[in-house]
Order: structure tokens, then sequence, then C-alpha cells
């Protein structure tokens, strides 16, 4: 069988070039293919329904960067090319007004950073094959809709433009039409927002949004390329102990469409719950949606409709897949997943990352499972003190009043001031002070103060947003998605329920039942004397061996 690789010659050398979908070899080695791209081709390889795409390999990054951060000189060329087998394999052109093919192009390290590097959707779209999609959809709402999403997020993510500007447009239109949100508006309104969004494209930027789909793709290319060393991507690999000359990947992919509407959606789902380890499917899912909707934190996802209730059918799909991925990977494992017009497409797997408490349960579950052995549990093992795992369980209110419920995307328990930054967080953590971080969205620019913070407590967002995932592996007590949470930064003030709260007042949050508390809570700490006894057990039984 073919590797899921080959080479192109560029101007700087040889350059790998691998390829995703088809007949599937060993994948390449996640060192040269990016951790994304390999786990993908792994999924592929064992028949899981993942669309095509090409990646750039690792070294590109290192070569940009050794470049003055330039692209080799025949970039165009090297990207046409493999774009022409990616037409081969999906029957689709880039640029075509009756068939055209839209990319994603995502970042992938070779080893995870969620949420640190960035990814844009729907590159491809232009006034003339907006047409194309229009014919071959008849959907006009999705082709508005992917058309502003593109505008906004080359305005973000190449130019470095602020998303509120666009986002105003998109708030006033929702307010003028009398919905409840952006999901909300039709066609008419959709197209009016990309009309504003492509002029206010032009004031921010100094020049037209690009309407070469070639000149688009290099762009986005060349911005994940530079997110590399973007500042949140450098904390996180400082606070992991991680390798700056590792470089990303990029992947270029087919796009699919959770924004399609119906039957359309997009999620995000672990194998196992990452906070507790319980054995069953954790997941967030939003219909009439792109994955960026549910791991940016920008979004409130309270209230979704059950994906188990609408698409069982896909919901059953999902339950094998888990079990699929656990078998290939041997681990708990992170999917991001898109639902078009009810088929499935699988975007990304890769290790869990979990709680402290999680890890443990899960490496027992696992091994009494059968899925690995002892040796590789206590291996997945010693990187954990295991004496210290304990969870900080809600035991008295005294002092306290209870204040609201949000969406818990952690266990545990703390108190402490509320800071409403990252830069406050640090500066009263490094004082000596517990402090708990409230922020209006779930996101990784707020990883330096996560860091140091006890707790997070955001009004927008999900358990699986990349925000929520690093504070559960920082092990953090995280809170989500709280829809009586107001931050008023300009006042250094938050209202929870109507009640207004100044930086410095004491909070409390329950990861165990999502509960928000002014004033210090009183815990109760339990530990995990089961599993703990089990894996004593172990390491006794291999010694005598």
């Amino acid at each position: 069988m073919p590797r899921s690789s080959s080479n192109t010659s560029t101007a700087s050398g040889q350059a790998e070039i691998f390829t995703i979908g088809g007949p599937q070899g060993a994948p390449a080695d996640a060192r040269e293919m990016g951790f994304k791209a390999h786990n993908l081709a792994r999924m592929a390889r064992v028949g899981l329904p993942v669309p095509p795409a090409f990646v750039l390999g690792t070294g590109f990054c290192r070569d940009f960067f050794k470049r003055g951060r330039k692209l080799p000189p025949d970039i165009r060329e090297l990207l046409g090319a493999n774009i022409r087998r990616l037409e081969g394999a999906t029957g689709l052109a880039l640029g075509s007004e009756r068939r055209p093919l839209l990319v994603s192009v995502r970042s992938g390290a070779p080893i995870s950073m969620p949420g640190m590097m960035e990814t844009l959707l729907d590159v491809g779209l232009t006034e003339k094959t907006l047409r194309g999609m229009l014919r071959s959809t008849g959907n006009p709402r999705l082709v508005w809709d992917s058309y502003r999403r593109l505008v906004q997020s080359f305005a973000e993510i190449v130019h470095g433009c602020k998303a509120q500007a666009f986002d105003a447009i998109v708030d006033r239109h929702v307010r003028s039409a009398g919905v409840v949100g952006r999901q909300e508006l039709d066609y008419r309104s959709l197209a009016e927002v990309t009309r504003e969004s492509l002029a206010m494209f032009e004031t921010l930027t100094g020049k037209p949004f690009p309407q070469d789909p070639i000149e688009q793709l290099e762009a986005a290319v060349g911005s994940v390329l530079e997110s590399w060393h973007s500042a949140k991507a450098r904390e996180y690999r400082r606070l992991n102990n991680l390798d700056d000359d590792l470089g990303t990947a990029v992947t270029i992919q087919r796009m699919v469409f959770g924004n399609a509407g119906g039957t359309s959606g997009a999620g995000v789902a672990f194998t196992r719950d990452p906070a507790s380890g319980e054995n069953s499917l954790y997941m967030d899912f939003l219909f009439d949606a792109q994955g960026e909707d549910i791991v940016s934190g920008r979004r409130p996802l309270g209230g979704a409709m059950r994906l188990d209730d609408l698409l069982p059918g896909v919901f059953r799909q999902l339950q094998e897949a888990r079990h699929v991925l656990e078998g290939e990977f041997l681990d708990a494992q992170e999917i991001e997943f898109t639902v078009e017009n009810g088929t499935l497409f699988l975007l990304q797997t890769r290790t869990a990352k979990r709680t402290p408490w999680a890890a443990l349960r899960i490496a027992v579950e696992q091994v009494r499972e059968g899925l690995i052995d002892r040796a590789a549990a206590l291996d997945r093992l010693k990187g954990l003190d295991l004496d210290d795992i304990h969870e900080a369980r809600l035991s008295t209110v005294d002092g306290a009043r209870m204040l609201c419920h949000a969406d818990s995307a952690g266990l545990g328990m703390a108190s402490g001031a509320i800071v409403l930054d990252s830069a406050a967080a640090t500066r009263a953590a490094a004082a000596g002070q517990d402090v708990i971080l409230v922020r209006e969205e779930t996101s990784t620019d707020d990883i330096a103060g996560l860091a140091v913070a006890r707790g997070y407590l955001t009004a927008l967002g999900g358990r699986t947003s990349h925000a929520a995932v690093v504070a559960r592996q920082l092990d953090k007590v995280c809170l989500v998605g709280c829809g009586e949470l107001l931050v008023d930064l300009a006042a250094r003030r938050c209202s929870i329920s109507g009640e207004w709260l100044n930086e410095g007042d004491i909070i409390s949050l329950d990861g165990g039942s999502g509960r928000v508390f002014a004033g210090a809570a009183q815990s109760v700490i339990e530990k995990p004397t089961a599993y703990l006894a089990e894996v004593a057990g172990w390491r006794q039984s291999l010694s005598t061996r």
C-alpha cells in the first residue's frame, strides 16, 4: 500500500507533502506530518469518514521562519498542483462557477496545542464561486453565511483586525430583524451583512477582499504558519516545556458544512468524560453551526437541541466511532466533527486532555476492559503525583450565598477574588492571592491568567471550547455559559443574576453542581482510594514477577 505522502520539489529544496484520502498506507511520522494530520490519516485508514486533504509538513514552518517569515517563491505552483489532486478526489474545482471547491486551512503541531494557533474556513469563496455554490447547493443562506464568515475571519487572522467591527454589523441586523441571534437571520439579511462586511474589510485593511482563490489560500497558509509564534502559542509551549523549533504543519482539507441548516451542525465530543473519567460520550453540539462556533468560546451553547433526539442515526455513528477510536489509539479521545445534511464527517481526533482524577479512572477502567495492559497504564500515569490526586467537593455554604448555575467543564471547588483579565490575575497571584478569572468569552487568549487562577467563570462558551479543554488540563475549576453573568471591564466589575460585584470581591465555584456563590463556601477533600488501591496492586504484582 502507498504511504500517505509524496514529495514535491520547491525552490528551497524538497518539501514534504502528505495526502489524506484514497488508499492509505501507514501515516508518516507526526513530527513531519503534524499530530492533527497524522491522526486524520489513521482515522481514514480504519474507515472513519474523513474529508480528503493534503498537508504541508512541519518543515515548511521551519523554512518559513528561516526565510524571515516568507513563503517559498513557487508557493502558488506548489499549492495549485496539490489542489488539482484534491479536485480529482472530490469532483469539485477551486474557483469553479459550477461546482466550487472550498477548503479549510488548519494548523497542526507535532504535539497537540488546542486552540493556540489559527484556522481559516471557507477559503475559495469569491463573488464568482458564490454563484457556483448557489447553483450547486440551492441553499442561499448557507452560501451567504459562509461568505460572511470567511470575510470576517480573513480580516481577523490575515490582517489582525478586531472582531468587534464585524460583530457589530451582525448584531445590528439581528436587532433590526427582531430575532434572537444570528442563526435566525434569513439569507437576505446575511447577504446584506456580507456586503457591509466586505466594505468594512476594505475600510480596515485598505484593500478589497481578495477574489483570487489561490491568493486567499496562500495568505491563509502564511497566517497559519505565523500563528506558531503567536503570544498564546508561545505561552502554551512555555507552560508545557515544548520546543519552539517543532513547527506546525498546515492541513488543507475539503470543506464540509455544518451551517447548511436543517440536519447540519458541528460538535466536539470526548469518548469519556474528561473531568470525571466516566465511560460515556461527553459532547457539545450546535445545529446550523461551524466548528469555530463550538471551540472559540464566543457563542452561548446552553439549551442546544440534542443530537440523539433529532439525528439518532448520526448519534449511533458517533457512539460506534468512539469505540473504533479508542481501539485504534488505545486511549480516550477528543474529536471534532461536522454533520452536513445528515452525513457525519470527523475532522480531528487527539488524546483527550483530562483532569488527574479522570486520568486515573480512565487508566484503571481501560485495564479492566482489556484495552491496555497494566504496564501501559502505569507508564501513562507516571507523570502524575498519584498521592496528590483529590477532588474538593462542596461541604457547606456558611457565609456564602448562591448566585446562579453555570455549565460545569470540570470538577472541584475553588474560592478566590474576582479578577477580570489575565494581567490582573497574574499580578494578584504573584502577591499570594487566590483568584477567580471572570470573563465574557471562554478564550485561549486567557491562558496566562488561567495558569495562575484557582477557577474560571465565563458568560459564553461551552464545556468543549478550547479554553475549557486547557482549563481541565491545568486542573482548574471551570464554569462556562453563565447566562446570568455580565462583565463591565471598564468599571472593573461584573453582575451575576443582577447583583453587582467588584473586582477583588470573593466568589466560589462548585464544579460538581455548576453553582456560583458570593463569598467563600467551604469544601471537603475526597481521594480516589479504590482506584489508587488498584494501581498499588498492579505495582506489587509487576514487581513480584
